[in-house]
Formats: C-alpha cells, sequence, structure tokens
C-alpha cells in the first residue's frame, strides 16, 4: 500500500519547484537572489537573507546578494573563517541554527538589521563537491511553534539548488579581481616606465610631470619648463632629452642670467675670426654645437631683448648668422627653456617679447616647489643621504624622528636644492649612523621642532638629545621596550623610566 503524501511535503514540493523554475531563468546570483527570497519569504516566513562568499586569497567572507537590507547594511556583513555563525559555517561546511539571537554569542549582527524583536536565524553552506564557497543565510520573527529543523533542511535543499550559480559568480569575481590586479600592475610599469630614472618622487604632482615628459619627448614641440629656483627644472629637460628620439645626439646648456650681456650672442649663435676684439679664431655658438640634438637654455627670462629677435628666428626658420659673418646657416635643433619668471606677465608688461613668448610656450611643463610635493622630502632625503654618506666615506643610513619632523615642517623656499645642501652638510657634521636635529641648520630649528625652549640650557639640550635617541631605538626595534634597552646598553627599567619620564608611547612605533 503506497503512503499518501502528506501536505507538508506538496508545499516543500512545491517550494522547490519554483526555486527549480527561477533558477532556469539565469544563472546570475545577484538576478535571482530576489526572486528566490520572495520565495523563501511566502513560504517559510524569512525576513531578511544573504548569500555570502569566500575570497579564497584574503579568507574574507563577503554579502554578494541580499534581500531586505540596504545597500550599507550589506557592506558591513564582512567577517573572516570562523568569526561569528557565517565564519563557522564557511570554516565547518555544516550549518548552524540559530534559535534566539538575543541568547547566541556567535550572532554578531554584523549587519545591523535585527529590530528589538526576537529572531531566529539559520546558515548553511553551499558547497560544490566538499568545496564550501560560501553561505546561504536568513532569519524570521522568533515563533516557538516553528519546526526550525525543517526550515534548515529546505535551506540546505536551497544552497545546493545555488551551488552551480555561486561557483560561477565566484569564478567571475576572481577572474575581476586578477584581471583588476593585472591592469593595476601594468598601470605601475607604465609609471616607472615613463618615470625618468634621474628624477627621485612619487608624489602626485610628480606623475603628472611625469606624464608631461612622456607625452612631449617623441615630438620636436619646444617646450618651456616653468618653476621656482631649485626644483629641478634642468633634470626634466634632461628626462626629455634623453626620452627623444634626439637622446644619441648633443644635449646643449647655456645659462641665459649667467653669460655676459655683451657675449651672450656669441655664445649663442658663434662669431667668425675679427668680429670683434679678441676674436681671433672663429667659434662655434651653442645651436651649432646642439645641431641634430637639444639645446636648454635655462633662465630664459634673463636674455636681452636684442638678442630675443633672433632667438625668435632661429626658433620659427631654423637658420642664423654667427656674429660678424653674412652667412646664413640652417640647424636642427630642439629647443628647451626654463624659467623662474612669470613670462607671459612679462610679456604684458613689455619686458620680453610677446611673439617669443608664444613660441616658446607650445608645451609648458610646471615643476612643483618641493611644499607642495611633501610627500617626496622623506624619498629625496634618502637619496640624498646614500649619495653623500658615499661621497664622504661615512656610514650615516637614516634620519632620526625629529629630523623627518622638522624636515617636514619646514616650508623649502630653495626647493629640492636647498634641501640636498642640508643633507650633504648634515652628513659632514654627523657622527654616527643618523642624522639628528643639530646636524640641520639653524633655519630648521624651531622651538617646537626640536623641542626646546627659546634658551636653550644645557639640561634641555641633554633631555632632547636623550628623547631622540630613545624615539630612535624604539624606531628601530618596532616598539619593542626589550630591544629598544638592550640596543641602548641599558636596563629595561631604566628604559621605562626614560620612556614614562619623556611621555614617548613605544605603541606608535610598532608594526
Amino acid at each position: 500500500m503506497t503512503a499518501t503524501p502528506s501536505p507538508q511535503s506538496h508545499h516543500d514540493l512545491a517550494f522547490v519547484s519554483e526555486i527549480a523554475d527561477i533558477l532556469e531563468r539565469s544563472l546570475d546570483v545577484r538576478e535571482i537572489v530576489n526572486p528566490i527570497m520572495d520565495v523563501m519569504t511566502r513560504h517559510l516566513g524569512m525576513k531578511h537573507a544573504t548569500i555570502t562568499l569566500l575570497n579564497r586569497k584574503t579568507n574574507d567572507i563577503l554579502i554578494d546578494a541580499a534581500h531586505g537590507l540596504t545597500a550599507q547594511q550589506a557592506r558591513r556583513g564582512r567577517y573572516k573563517l570562523g568569526e561569528g555563525v557565517t565564519g563557522q559555517v564557511i570554516e565547518s561546511g555544516e550549518p548552524i541554527l540559530v534559535e534566539r539571537t538575543s541568547e547566541s554569542p556567535l550572532f554578531l549582527n554584523r549587519t545591523q538589521r535585527m529590530s528589538s524583536q526576537e529572531s531566529s536565524f539559520i546558515c548553511v553552506p553551499i558547497k560544490t563537491g566538499k568545496t564550501v564557497v560560501g553561505a546561504l543565510s536568513a532569519d524570521r520573527p522568533y515563533d516557538e511553534t516553528t519546526d526550525l529543523i525543517h526550515d534548515m533542511h529546505i535551506m540546505q535543499i536551497v544552497a545546493s539548488l545555488l551551488a552551480q550559480s555561486v561557483r560561477l559568480r565566484r569564478s567571475a569575481q576572481e577572474r575581476g579581481e586578477k584581471l583588476a590586479s593585472e591592469n593595476e600592475r601594468l598601470r605601475a610599469e607604465l609609471k616607472d616606465r615613463f618615470r625618468p630614472s634621474n628624477i627621485i618622487g612619487n608624489s602626485h604632482e610628480m606623475q603628472l610631470v611625469y606624464d608631461q615628459i612622456a607625452q612631449v619627448s617623441k615630438s620636436q614641440t619646444s617646450v618651456l619648463i616653468e618653476g621656482e629656483t631649485g626644483t629641478g627644472k634642468e633634470l626634466v629637460a634632461h628626462a626629455i632629452h634623453y626620452n627623444s628620439d634626439r637622446s644619441d645626439k648633443p644635449f646643449i646648456k647655456a645659462h641665459c642670467a649667467a653669460l655676459p650681456e655683451n657675449l651672450i650672442e656669441s655664445e649663442l649663435f658663434g662669431h667668425v675670426k675679427g668680429a670683434f676684439t679678441g676674436a681671433t679664431t672663429d667659434r662655434k655658438g651653442r645651436f651649432e654645437m646642439a645641431n641634430g640634438g637639444t639645446l636648454f637654455l635655462d633662465e630664459i627670462g634673463e636674455i636681452p631683448a636684442a638678442i630675443q629677435i633672433k632667438l625668435l628666428r632661429v626658433l620659427q626658420e631654423r637658420e642664423f648668422e654667427r656674429v660678424g659673418d653674412t652667412k646664413t646657416m640652417k640647424v636642427n635643433v630642439r629647443v628647451i627653456a626654463a624659467t623662474n619668471r612669470n613670462l607671459q606677465q612679462m610679456a604684458q608688461e613689455g619686458t620680453f617679447r610677446e611673439d617669443l613668448f608664444y613660441r616658446l610656450h607650445v608645451f609648458p611643463i610646471y615643476v612643483p616647489p618641493l611644499r607642495k610635493r611633501k610627500s617626496d622630502i622623506l624619498q629625496l632625503a634618502d637619496f640624498f643621504l646614500e649619495k653623500y654618506s658615499k661621497n664622504s666615506g661615512k656610514t650615516v643610513r637614516r634620519l632620526s624622528s625629529p629630523v623627518i619632523d622638522m624636515l617636514y615642517s619646514y616650508h623649502w623656499p630653495g626647493n629640492v636644492r636647498e634641501l640636498e645642501n642640508i643633507i650633504e652638510r648634515g652628513v659632514i657634521l654627523a657622527e654616527g649612523d643618523a642624522l639628528h636635529p643639530h646636524h640641520l641648520p639653524p633655519t630648521l630649528q624651531t622651538a617646537e621642532q626640536v623641542g626646546t625652549p627659546p634658551k636653550g640650557s644645557l639640561k634641555s639640550l641633554v633631555d632632547t638629545y636623550e628623547r631622540d635617541l630613545i624615539s630612535d631605538a624604539l624606531k628601530t626595534a618596532r616598539g619593542n621596550m626589550a630591544a629598544a634597552a638592550r640596543s641602548l646598553e641599558t636596563t629595561q627599567r631604566i628604559f621605562g623610566y626614560k620612556v614614562h619620564k619623556y611621555d614617548i608611547n613605544p605603541k606608535q612605533y610598532a608594526g
């Protein structure tokens, strides 16, 4: 005799059939989660439901699809393996039923979706074969008459039906992460490729300069490099030349402000014998010497007005005459000019030819002052520290913490050149393996930066030096008090007393 199916069996069969119909429409979890949760709400009285996925690379468990949660609530649902109900289910591969969430320490309520109403919570693993790929969880208002075991079994069936969709979803996520990682790697490679090797700095401001260098290097366009004194304009000019098609040709420099006004024409364009007193032989000018390559005109704003006319002709016609000669010479020269002055304002005031300004200003590059790229200071300082330590035969390897603070606090009117000079001076004065505040010039040593009163005493200076030593030791030992005490050859008790005395927090150096 065949047993008659119970009403509950018919109900469950109808439920599973509806789920199967939904799954036939799509394998994208994000498209089917809401219809499936609607069915679960109707048949099981579930209120909120989530599908979480395990990231195999990081072991993070994140909500991938949710029903009844806001986007903000879903973002809060983040777990590690073994953490909370969801973390334990995915780690063990076994379902967990929480009859009353208020009584379970495992239920973390990370999403903060629970109201004051008592709830029951069910979480079941989603597996492909024996591998747990995620979890399906749902909650419902607590009702002591509800058969939660039956609901858990039904959710396990749903989880098994969802497994294929979840597996595909996780594979798609991992492919996306791999592509994103590869894209980031390629971007980093390109940045490194187009970052000139002769320039130090990774700040956003300098990345813009590197991008401009990459854009203009392969062209024949004139370039005007603008920026304050000491920012490294000549380095940018070098980078443009050595990344161009002219890299194997001459790179000739002319510092316009340093050339005597009565000789600047001869220096740029050359002269023939007898052109003026002292011209005993023919002489090539900078333009002729740079033929086929690049001519760098530094401080172009200082060039006399009479020479500006001849310079404009060379830029436009690529021809000139030597001083005292009538023969026209043709040259193939790329001109890169640099200035720390506002040429546009000078053109408006009539002190610089407007037509020459526009001829030079085809592709301007602005090199930012050091105070606007402070994230590069430490990298630059380390570079100069290594350079001058090697040059002087010393072993100065690091900057003390107070020195770093002083470098970041200073306004750097002399820019990178001033930083280089300060580090060179510090290395000369240093006797140990580190630079300390007293090795830096007085311009950087304010009372706030060094930690001494305006009128220093022997005690205050000794205290400052001792504080520096302790901070450096903790920094080297990454906050380990015992290791720091050993490095200074003192006891932990004395070291601890000094740390307390100077109100130093070892934890800030940990990590």
